[in-house]
This record gives structure tokens, C-alpha cells and sequence, in this order.
């Protein structure tokens, strides 16, 4: 792993510090606050700003949590934050039941990849357009909206986005892999 460029803080932490951490974790996390938002501590005020879209998405969001999860793995591959794309597979994706398949393909294979179903190629496509191009064609908009409502599409929208903008600082930042996160797939050559 590359070192650094913004350390993330260690232990022990100014209470504003510390506690603006705790709410970043799930209550009774058994791993250390991430290093990504101990990165962030280093701009209290933008880490609590980013800690409120966070969660909005995460826990108050009305796009089913797979859903969700498509985009968000789609998007930070595609950005190439391993770091991220990693986090996400171990705390979100395998526990919603996402097969070790169609995990791949969010890092590996396009949206025409036999192991998503058609809602899921339906969002990885718009992740995609979104990464590629800043919007979303007309076509593929009026399929998402066949499925999702006016409200679930802004969600979807925002969460790419928000995951375009952590992978910026992921990446940028040089935050280091979490030990026990999961490695992008290798690449296959056949």
C-alpha cells in the first residue's frame, strides 16, 4: 500500500474529534473508526457535513439497500477506489446477499454481465452514463423510471455522486486499505 498523503489521526483524539468519530460508526462497531473518516477529521467541519449525506443514504435512504449497494460498488470501481469499493463489499454488499458473481462484475464486467439481473444492469448502466458522460441519456431514463419513483431517482443520483466524491478523496488522500476489506477481483485475461 502506497503511504499516505493525509494521514489518518490516531488515537487518543480531542473529544470533538472523538466523539464526531463515534457518530460515524455504527453503534458497538467492533472495528476502529475507518480511516477514511479519521482522514476527514483532519477538516472537522466538512467531515460532519459529509457524515450527514453519509447517513442519509445509508440508513434513511427509500432505495432498497441492494439497489443501493449496485450503484455504490459501480461507482467507486469505476473511480478505482479500491478502498472504498472494498468497505462497501464487506459491511454492505455479502451481507445483502450479493453473490461473490455479481460482486465481480460491479468491479470487473459490464452491464450486460450475466450475473446481474435486469435491475441491476439497469443501474449499473446509469452508474456508468453518470461516470462517463454527467448525466443520463433520455432512453435509460425513461427505463429507470419505469421502476423507480421521481424521488428513489434523485436518491440514485445523489448516491453516485456522493461515491464519485469519496472515491476524489480516497484517492487523492492516498487513505489506505482497511486490512480486513475485500481487494478488487483480478483482472481476467480470457
Amino acid at each position: 500500500m502506497p503511504t499516505p498523503r493525509i494521514p489518518p489521526l490516531e488515537p487518543p483524539y480531542d473529544p470533538e474529534i472523538a466523539a464526531a468519530l463515534a457518530k460515524m460508526m455504527p453503534p458497538g462497531s467492533p472495528v476502529e473508526p475507518l480511516k477514511l473518516f479519521r482522514t476527514l477529521a483532519h477538516n472537522f467541519r466538512i467531515g460532519d457535513r459529509f457524515r450527514v449525506l453519509g447517513s442519509g443514504i445509508l440508513s434513511k435512504g427509500s432505495v432498497d439497500p441492494a439497489d443501493r449497494e449496485i450503484v455504490i460498488h459501480r461507482t467507486t470501481a469505476r473511480c478505482g477506489s479500491e478502498y472504498e469499493w472494498g468497505v462497501h463489499v464487506t459491511f454492505f454488499g455479502r451481507p445483502l446477499g450479493l453473490t461473490d458473481a455479481q460482486i465481480a462484475a460491479t468491479a470487473r464486467g459490464g452491464p450486460d454481465d450475466p450475473a446481474f439481473t435486469e435491475r441491476q444492469a439497469l443501474l449499473v448502466r446509469m452508474s456508468d452514463e453518470l461516470h462517463d458522460t454527467a448525466t443520463v441519456s433520455d432512453a435509460l431514463w425513461r427505463e429507470l423510471a419505469k421502476r423507480w419513483t421521481a424521488a428513489q431517482l434523485i436518491e440514485l443520483v445523489v448516491t453516485a455522486g456522493f461515491y464519485h466524491l469519496v472515491s476524489y478523496v480516497t484517492n487523492a488522500a492516498g487513505v489506505e486499505r482497511e486490512e480486513w476489506a475485500e481487494r478488487f477481483p483480478p483482472v481476467s485475461h480470457g
